[in-house]
């Protein structure tokens, strides 16, 4: 019995694809970081009951971080981006959240740089006020020890690895560091969209869009770039068609990244029959039902698509490349 609905929407399930993919299927991803990293802050003493916890986000992050502070009385405080629609805003505030919303940008990067300024000026101004710092502070990484923990129970950890979209760097960098404390042989992919400074596809623009969540115009000190053993950029449309089938094919209902996580894997899966392969489903379909899910658009066969192997980031091309990263260090040009 749970003593509040979040710490039963936290934990994720594993579902079994073929015989060796399996889907990590998340309600709401962030959650089992941020109820973590939130208790940590109260036991540390860092905030209470009077301190409102304030962050931006692009929509996954600011449920999360409204159903910590509801769980434990505590007031929250979203600057939302824009692509935080009407409902999410809603269901924000009536969990209490003090939501936002940013004017329009021209593009990503004005609406996170603008997102970041915000905060900085209530931080400056307000009292009581707590900056949660999702995509810098590694407090984040903490609570996805148990999901490594029912990875290694059900799965195990032998010709492992785990696929999933980069986005601030906790997920597949938390998941993949507890996964090596138990074989340092775990293999982690990222996955990043184009457009994006974390693996250097900034010069590379999708035409359609930047999938949201995954990518970023600002430095995330949460990306630890030496985790990661393979980077795959892929394209909205290429992402698109990994949602799709995955509902189509085995009744998953799932947003951009899984789409992209789901094509990835598979792809390397059926290259490499010894292997396991995890990756991760953050969130559920329903903001994407517009965007991905209606129109007469023709959608591809995902046996038809196929990514680019490169040897260096000046290659990076549309619309699915890959590279062999080898856990090296990465600087990002300012």
């Amino acid at each position: 019995m749970y003593d509040h609905i979040a710490d039963a929407m936290k934990k994720p399930a594993i579902i079994k694809l073929e015989s060796n993919l399996f889907a990590l299927r998340f309600e709401t991803m962030k959650l089992y970081s941020t109820i973590t990293a939130v208790e940590r802050l109260l036991d540390e003493g860092r905030i209470d009951t009077k301190t409102t916890l304030i962050d931006s986000s692009s929509g996954l992050y600011a449920y999360a971080l409204a159903m910590a502070c509801h769980k434990h009385g505590l007031k929250s405080r979203i600057v939302a981006s824009t692509t935080i629609n009407k409902s999410l805003a809603a269901l924000l505030e009536n969990l209490g959240a003090n939501v936002e919303k940013i004017p329009a940008q021209t593009t990503l990067k004005l609406d996170q740089k603008f997102r970041v300024e915000k905060v900085l000026d209530v931080m400056k101004k307000e009292r009581n006020h707590y900056w949660m710092r999702q995509y810098h502070d590694d407090i984040h990484y903490l609570g996805y020890e148990d999901v490594a923990k029912q990875i290694i129970r059900e799965v195990g950890t032998e010709n492992l690895t785990v696929v999933g979209a980069v986005g601030s760097g906790c997920s597949t960098g938390g998941i993949t560091s507890y996964l090596r404390c138990d074989n340092e042989d775990v293999r982690l992919i990222g996955i990043e969209p184009f457009g994006s400074v974390t693996f250097g596809s900034q010069g590379v623009q999708d035409p359609d869009m930047l999938v949201a969540g995954i990518g970023s115009s600002i430095e995330f000190q949460n990306v630890r770039h030496e985790l990661y053993d393979d980077i795959h950029w892929v394209s909205f449309n290429y992402s698109r068609v990994g949602a799709i089938h995955l509902l189509r094919d085995y009744a998953i209902f799932a947003g951009l990244s899984s789409g992209c996580a789901y094509l990835v894997a598979r792809y390397e899966a059926e290259a490499d029959h010894r292997g396991n392969y995890v990756f991760i489903m953050p969130d559920t379909g329903h903001r994407y039902i517009d965007a991905v899910f209606t129109g007469d658009e023709e959608v591809s066969d995902r046996d038809s698509l196929a990514p680019t192997t490169i040897h260096g980031m000046n290659e990076i091309s549309l619309d699915w490349c890959t590279l062999n990263w080898s856990r090296r260090t990465y600087t990002i040009k300012k």
